[in-house]
Order: structure tokens, then sequence, then C-alpha cells
């Protein structure tokens, strides 16, 4: 990288955070202050709060989360290989197609993992 590549990373690196503090301190000038006690309590859709807040989460909820980010992380990634399939197997060959299908297989088997565990089974 020459010097000029890295003086642009720096003027966008200083441009980012100017520009973000510039927007936060503009929003804090411009906005109403007016600080009630009804502001600091909790929202829930017009109810007052009841009980603690610190309730112990069934784990199974952050695993459908996980796989979930997994299966959206694989069309993320499936999408841009499906649409550039045809000049990825001119330049590459049929590798490219041996690869997603690895990548497709490996995710099936994390899946089939998942299902023989009894993680996607709800209680």
């Amino acid at each position: 990288m020459s010097a000029v590549s890295h003086g642009f990373i720096a003027i966008f690196f200083i441009l980012g955070i100017v520009l973000h503090i510039v927007a936060l301190s503009i929003g804090k000038l411009l906005r109403p202050h007016q600080p009630a006690p009804d502001k600091a309590i909790s929202y829930e859709s017009g109810v007052d709060p009841t009980g603690d807040s610190w309730i112990q989460f069934n784990v199974r909820y952050y695993l459908f989360a996980l796989l979930f980010v997994i299966f959206d992380v694989e069309a993320v990634f499936l999408y841009p290989w499906a649409a550039g399939y045809d000049v990825l197997r001119s330049e590459v060959g049929l590798f490219i197609l041996v690869e997603m299908v690895l990548f497709v297989f490996f995710l099936i088997l994390g899946l089939l993992y998942a299902w023989k565990k009894k993680v996607l089974e709800w209680e």
C-alpha cells in the first residue's frame, strides 16, 4: 500500500469519528431536556413493571438464536456464490461447486447433530 492509500484510510477514519461526534453534539443541543421520574421506569406495553427483572431464560432461546445466525450466515455466503457461479465456474472450474457442496454438507451435519442432541425439541 502506498502512502496515498494510508492517507485516505486515515481521512476516512478521522471523518468517521468527527461526524459521529458532531451528529451526537447537535442532537444533544437540539433535543428537549425535561427529566421526570416517570421517564426513568421501564416501559412494558403501557403496564407498570412488576417482579424481578433478573429472570433466567431457557437456554433453548439462545440455541435457536445461534442456529438462526448460522443459517442466516449460510444464506449470506450462498447468495453471492449462486449469483456469480457461471463466472466462477469458468475461471476456477468445478472446484467451486465441490467447495460449496462441502460448505453446505458441514452445515447440514451440524443441523443433524443439533437434532440428534434434541436441541430443536421444545419441552
